[in-house]
């Protein structure tokens, strides 16, 4: 598969303030890199704060970044203007994961659906009916519902008809934020086989942001975990949920609940201690039951693994485990 999109150490912080401190930077996304390759989906996971909605955002320049590089089809992202940058916008879309905030509540369906095609002036008057009408039969929907407004439908519609605004200009990546995270389940398989389905149809590529691992797993080729604005471990879904390296994604995966009430008993459950990340060294070192006397002072590096498929940022595998394995404080109080 060839490249579409390509991140190179992207970073980006935010300012924060308060009545009795000085104003401060707050780390949001912290060398982050990736590549995503044509009509592929990129799987990102993560605690919430993670980091993985600014990933989202930055991909798209809907935020700009502090540093790094970000290249949609060889094109430098960040070296364009504000015309370019529009014209580019009908390349890559985004779906949020509140359908009823990203609509205009002054604006009919029709007028939403219609305003893309408009503003990259695409087709005429008749044509762009023709797409739209098209393209609502696509999502499981009808022409009756363009003159109503978002507050007269379910959030199971607003959301299909919010992926349908995300495609209407046959864009080649779509950046889904938590789509189906605000949906009841039987609703979320829906817009999941929607997504699904489209990408099949059309071969767009996917930024599938979520904290639930198990959507993940029947979503994405390839899967990212972030932990305080990095990516400790990425590589494709199936070996990541059947081999996780890092500690943290086993973690997260541990806490996925299964079906037979008798395996979940019975299953190795790994609990982390709520203590605060680190500044220095590996963030994840504080809650980590493995951590090492390198992991306070040295950050690892996301690296590939001997006889692994992905890569993981962890000391344990980067050749510096020979430093003898010292327990947390916190992982030790988290057993007390």
């Amino acid at each position: 598969m060839t490249e579409l999109l390509s991140v190179e150490h992207l970073t980006k912080s935010f300012g924060r303030r308060g009545l009795l401190r000085r104003n401060d930077l707050v780390p949001a996304v912290n060398d982050v890199s990736f590549t995503l390759a044509r009509g592929e989906t990129l799987g990102l996971v993560g605690e919430s704060g993670a980091g993985k909605s600014t990933v989202g955002m930055l991909a798209l320049r809907l935020v700009d970044p502090d540093s790094g590089h970000i290249r949609f089809d060889g094109t430098d992202v960040n070296a364009l203007g504000s015309r370019e940058l529009r014209r580019w916008r009908r390349r890559a879309q985004m779906v949020f994961q509140d359908p009823f905030g990203s609509f205009d509540p002054r604006m009919t369906i029709g007028q939403a659906l219609l305003e893309p095609l408009r503003l990259h002036g695409i087709g005429d008057r008749a044509s762009r009916r023709t797409t739209i009408d098209e393209l609502l039969t696509t999502v499981g929907l009808d022409g009756r519902v363009l003159d109503r407004y978002p507050y007269e439908f379910s959030g199971g519609q607003l959301q299909r008809l919010a992926v349908a605004r995300a495609i209407v200009c046959e864009p080649d990546l779509v950046v889904c934020d938590e789509p189906v995270a605000a949906l009841d389940m039987s609703i979320q398989a829906q817009v999941l086989n929607l997504l699904h389905e489209l990408q099949e149809r059309r071969g767009f590529s996917m930024l599938f942001i979520s904290h639930d691992l198990s959507l993940v797993r029947v979503v994405a080729h390839r899967t990212a975990v972030m932990y305080q604005g990095r990516i400790v471990e990425m590589g494709p879904t199936a070996d990541i949920y059947e081999n996780p390296m890092h500690p943290y994604t086993q973690a997260l995966l541990s806490a996925i609940p299964l079906p037979d009430p008798s395996t979940q008993r019975h299953r190795p459950r790994v609990d982390l201690p709520l203590v605060p990340p680190s500044t220095v060294g590996c963030a994840f070192a504080p809650r980590c039951p493995h951590a090492m006397q390198i992991c306070r002072t040295s950050r690892p590096e996301l690296e590939s693994v001997a006889g692994a498929s992905g890569v993981t940022s962890c000391h344990l595998f980067s050749g510096s485990a020979e430093a003898t394995v010292v327990e947390s404080s916190a992982a030790t109080a988290g057993r007390s």
